[in-house]
């Protein structure tokens, strides 16, 4: 099995934390559509036949795109892979989007998940990250996609901003339980330099992000939501009754992925390969049937720390049987000198031979799986 992502790089405006590649200006979105399909039909041996069980259009915006535009690329992913016979068809959305009208359209087409930038439900905190929506739109948006008999519905919280006290993030997580929908992913806020936010934070416009706020706030959201039946799956990640996004959660299996557009990643196994963040050099490039990427063959220490880093994130875990059988004995070297601290301070724990992050783990999870990388 495999998956194909889609990146649309378009959005209204510019949220300030946000680093993804994306432009204010639809005024190409034509040609780069016509790049996309192109760039399908060039890529189509990447996955060498595998079958298609997850499409995740993300961006950017893919909201902004018509039902007939998602169609056009829905279609050229049907007609040049092999396509499982009941795949999870994504599509990420700003709240603003879903209107009841282009709600009714996307129930015509092929998409079968919403995945919701709704982030608060407070209106001052939709002005502070510069959102297009407010917070009325966050609350029917998901309501009326709701109503269209979507089921398969997931959104997207942000906790750890100075705005956010301890009661509203208590809000917004109840408001989200409230919704009845079955999955939802929240994300501590992060500093990533060359964003609005950054800006602000060096001039001392903004505060600083604080460290202590975002932890205690991610223990509360855990400690709410699983009460209720959600669980956590990934760190980031929560879902009821086992309904998993399939695309995420290959990601984090290691199951290939094709990535197409600006900027998209794709991984076969064995190398991993990034588009060009740049729309027009893009659709030059594909234009002349050649994709303009770079590429990066992987190691078998890379291969190791990857698996590390993405496993100990999820439920499943560190397979020791699996390292045991894929990779030579010293690469566990830096793990095995690591693990019995890690267990003593009660961040990681055993079950026959899958070790995973506890609660208090999980606030280390990046430091931890450092330190059990390779450098072999």
């Amino acid at each position: 099995m495999a998956g194909i992502y889609i990146h649309i790089p378009f959005c209204k405006q510019a949220c300030h934390y946000c680093d993804f590649h994306f432009t204010t200006s639809l005024k190409y979105k034509e040609e780069l559509l016509s790049a996309l399909q192109k760039e399908l039909i060039i890529s189509k041996g990447y996955l060498q036949e595998q079958t298609i069980e997850s499409i995740y259009l993300g961006g950017g915006t893919p909201s902004l795109l018509s039902a007939q535009e998602i169609n056009y690329l829905l279609d050229t992913i049907y007609t040049h892979f092999s396509i499982a016979s009941n795949p999870e068809i994504t599509i990420e959305a700003n709240p603003d989007d879903l209107t009841k009208e282009k709600v009714r359209e996307l129930r015509e087409s092929l998409i079968n998940r919403f995945s919701i930038g709704v982030q608060s439900f407070y209106e001052e905190d939709l002005r502070w990250m510069n959102r297009a929506h407010n917070a009325q739109e966050a609350d029917s948006a998901i309501k009326r996609v709701q109503d269209a008999g979507f089921e398969d519905i997931t959104a997207d919280l942000i906790y750890g901003y100075p705005l956010l006290s301890d009661l509203k993030w208590i809000n917004n997580i109840q408001q989200i339980i409230n919704l009845g929908i079955p999955h939802l992913s929240a994300y501590s806020m992060t500093i990533e330099p060359q964003t609005a936010l950054a800006s602000f934070i060096n001039k001392g416009i903004q505060k600083p992000m604080n460290e202590g706020q975002s932890a205690d706030q991610f223990l509360i959201l855990t400690e709410m939501i699983t009460k209720v039946g959600f669980e956590q799956y990934e760190i980031s990640n929560y879902a009821k009754n086992e309904r998993y996004s399939k695309h995420n959660t290959n990601y984090w299996k290691g199951v290939p992925y094709l990535g197409i557009g600006p900027s998209a990643h794709s991984f076969n196994g064995t190398s991993r390969q990034w588009n060009i963040a740049n729309n027009s050099k893009y659709i030059q490039s594909i234009i002349k049937n050649e994709i303009p990427m770079e590429m990066e063959v992987l190691t078998e220490s890379d291969k190791f720390n990857e698996y590390v880093m993405t496993s100990l994130r999820t439920k499943w875990g560190i397979d020791i049987n699996y390292l045991n059988q894929n990779f030579p004995s010293e690469f566990m070297q830096a793990m095995n000198e690591c693990l019995p601290k890690y267990q003593e301070e009660k961040k990681i724990k055993q079950e026959k031979n899958i070790y995973t992050l506890t609660q208090k783990g999980k606030l280390l999870a990046d430091q931890i799986a450092s330190e059990f990388f390779t450098t072999h």
